[in-house]
C-alpha cells in the first residue's frame, strides 16, 4: 500500500481568472475554453496554484494506492545507447541483473531505445537477457527527457518490472528520477552495491552516504518497481555466450508519446585527444596542486605518452580548470582503471570514492601527509612540476613514443 497525490481543477467553480496561470512555476498551467487546464506531463504537485486561487477551484488530493506485489515481474536493465552503439555500464548491469534475477527467480530483461538498434538486441541476448523490449523510432535516435521518459512510462505500466536498474550516468540519472516521479515509485540514486533480502525478497540497494563516511542500504517494500542507478565500473560486465537467443518484443508508440517539448538543434561532442575517462586502463589526474588550467598540460602529456585519459578532482572543475567530464569522485565519475596517477591530489573522501578501487594508485604530492598516501599502492612525495615531466620523459623513452 502506498499513497500518491491528484490535482484536479473543478471546473464548476473555476471563472478563469487566470491566476494561477502566473503563479505556476513550471507553466504547467493554461486556459481553454475560459477554464484553466493542467499539463500533467509539466505539474510537479507543487501546491502553487492551490494557495493562490482565490475561490478554491484548484484541490490536490492524497489517495490510498494498492500495489499487487504478485503481478509485478523480472529484473530490467535500461541500457543506454550513445549512436547504436551500446554503452558499456548496460553489460555490467546486466551482469549484475543476471544475479538478482536468479535470486528472484525472474527473467532478466533489457529496454533498449533508439534508431536503427534492432541489430543490437542479440548483443544484449548475448549478455545474458532473455527478453529484449525494443523501441525503434527516428524520435529517439538522441536522448531527450520527454520522449523517454514517457516511452519508458509505457513500457513499465504495460510490463510491470519488479526492479529496474539504469546506470549513474548523465543520461541514466535524468532520465530515471523523470520516470520514477511519473510511476510514483522509489528511486535510490549511485549504487555501489545490490542484493536481495532472501525472506522478503526485496531489493538490497547499497550506496554511500554521509560523504562516503557510511554505507547506507536502502529497500523499496511498498512501491514498484524498486529502482537504482548504479555507478560505473563498479561491477563486472556480464560474459558473453555467442548464439545466445531470447525473446524480441517491439513497442511503437504514437506521436504524443514520443514527442517533445524542445528543439533539438544539435549534438557538440568535446574533443579530446585522449581517450573516454570511463572506458581507459589508464588515468592522470590533476587536482588544486597543479596550481592553474595552463599546467593540465603537463597531466595531458604524460597520459598521452601512456595512452590512457585525463582526470581531475572536484577542486580543479569547480574552478574552471577543465571541463567537468573529466571530474572524477562522488560527484564526478567513478573509475576502476587498471592505473590511476593522482598529481597534487590532496585525496578527500569525495574524490577517494570514485577512484579508490583502481588496481594500482600513483600518488605524486609534496605533502607527506596527503590523505592519498592511505590508498596508494605507490607514493612519490614531491614537486609534482618536476616529478611528472620526468616520468612522462622516461616513459616515451621505454614506450618509444
Amino acid at each position: 500500500m502506498s499513497f500518491e497525490k491528484k490535482i484536479k481543477i473543478l471546473k464548476e467553480v473555476c471563472v478563469g481568472c487566470g491566476f494561477c496561470v502566473k503563479v505556476c512555476p513550471f507553466a504547467a498551467i493554461g486556459m481553454k475554453s475560459k477554464k484553466a487546464v493542467i499539463d500533467y506531463d509539466r505539474c510537479n504537485l507543487c501546491g502553487a496554484c492551490v494557495e493562490a486561487c482565490k475561490f478554491n477551484a484548484i484541490e490536490i488530493k492524497t489517495l490510498e494506492r494498492k500495489y499487487d506485489h504478485a503481478s509485478y515481474k523480472g529484473v530490467w536493465v535500461f541500457c543506454e545507447q550513445k549512436k547504436g552503439e551500446i554503452q558499456s555500464v548496460a553489460y555490467e548491469l546486466l551482469g549484475e541483473g543476471r544475479k538478482l534475477a536468479s535470486k528472484l527467480n525472474s527473467k532478466l530483461c533489457a529496454v533498449l531505445l533508439g534508431e536503427g538498434v534492432k541489430e543490437k538486441a542479440g548483443d544484449l541476448f548475448a549478455r545474458g537477457a532473455d527478453i529484449v523490449y525494443l523501441v525503434d523510432s527516428p524520435h529517439l535516435k538522441y536522448y531527450q527527457d520527454d520522449p523517454y521518459s514517457k516511452v519508458l512510462t509505457e513500457l513499465i505500466n504495460e510490463f510491470k518490472p519488479e526492479v529496474l536498474l539504469s546506470g549513474a550516468t548523465t543520461i541514466g540519472r535524468s532520465l530515471i528520477a523523470r520516470v520514477a516521479i511519473r510511476i510514483n515509485t522509489g528511486l535510490t540514486a549511485d549504487c555501489t552495491g545490490l542484493d536481495i533480502d532472501p525472506e522478503k525478497k526485496l531489493l538490497l540497494q547499497t550506496r554511500p552516504a554521509f560523504g562516503g563516511n557510511i554505507m547506507a542500504t536502502i529497500i523499496t517494500p511498498n512501491h514498484r518497481p524498486q529502482m537504482a542507478t548504479v555507478r560505473h565500473k563498479v561491477m563486472k560486465e556480464a560474459a558473453v555466450e555467442k548464439g545466445r537467443a531470447g525473446t524480441l518484443i517491439e513497442k511503437e508508440y504514437k506521436d504524443e508519446i514520443l514527442s517533445t517539448r524542445t528543439n533539438l538543434i544539435d549534438v557538440v561532442e568535446e574533443m579530446e585527444e585522449t581517450i573516454n575517462l570511463s572506458e581507459a586502463d589508464i588515468i592522470v589526474s590533476g587536482g588544486r596542486g597543479i596550481g592553474g588550467p595552463e599546467n593540465f598540460k603537463l597531466i595531458r602529456e604524460l597520459a598521452l605518452a601512456l595512452g590512457g585519459a585525463v582526470g581531475s578532482s572536484r577542486a580543479a572543475v569547480d574552478a574552471n580548470w577543465i571541463p567537468y567530464s573529466h571530474q572524477v569522485g562522488q560527484t564526478g565519475k567513478t573509475v576502476c582503471p587498471k592505473i590511476y596517477i593522482a598529481c597534487g591530489i590532496s585525496g578527500q573522501i569525495q574524490h577517494l570514492i570514485g577512484m579508490q578501487s583502481s588496481k594500482i594508485i600513483v600518488a605524486i604530492n609534496k605533502d607527506p601527509d596527503a590523505p592519498i598516501f592511505k590508498v596508494a599502492t605507490y607514493g612519490i612525495v614531491g614537486d609534482l612540476f618536476q616529478v611528472v615531466p620526468a616520468l612522462t620523459k622516461k616513459f616515451k623513452q621505454i614506450l618509444g613514443k
